[in-house]
């Protein structure tokens, strides 16, 4: 025999052709995959006519009103008894809130942070709290109006969240 006749086999070319038929194996089983999801598709339940839908509602304008009204009975609340006294009103102050800009074990970081907020104009407080450095906006504020001073925040570049003054 020849050496023409002798078929070798490289580790490369062993490498190339094992890889070839990993990356065929994965795009079979991709496109089976669509396959059975296309055709779960069209087997799905059929759509109504308009016709359909239109046998489905009460024929008259009444009927239709009576049964918004039940449907709407199921979802009142009971309207409080004569008897019962009502309950006084507890005149609780609102929940304050305050922004928390960063919260880090590195007290270099919490000052780089505080100066960067106090050249946005935003005054700040660091509390260390538990060996951490928290910087947060020095006057709490209802929710609604911190919800609107992080939006500020963010388009400063900070990534602020909202926390309970305590």
């Amino acid at each position: 025999m020849s050496n023409r006749d002798k078929l070798t086999l490289d580790p490369r070319s062993v490498t190339w052709v094992a890889m070839m038929a990993a990356g065929l194996l994965a795009l079979a089983f991709v496109l089976g995959v669509q396959v059975g999801k296309q055709g779960a598709a069209l087997r799905g339940p059929k759509a109504k006519s308009l016709d359909e839908e239109l046998k489905e509602l009460p024929e008259s304008l009444t009927d239709q009103l009576k049964a918004l009204e039940a449907a709407d009975a199921d979802t009142r609340p009971e309207p409080p008894k004569a008897d019962a006294k009502p309950e006084p009103k507890s005149e609780a102050a609102p929940e304050k809130w305050t922004l928390q800009l960063v919260a880090t074990k590195d007290a270099a970081e919490a000052k780089r942070v505080a100066e960067k907020a106090k050249s946005a104009g935003f005054t700040t407080i660091t509390l260390k709290d538990g060996g951490q450095h928290k910087v947060r906006l020095a006057k709490p504020a209802e929710k609604a109006a911190m919800d609107k001073t992080a939006e500020k925040l963010k388009k400063a570049g900070f990534k602020a969240f909202a926390v309970k003054v305590e």
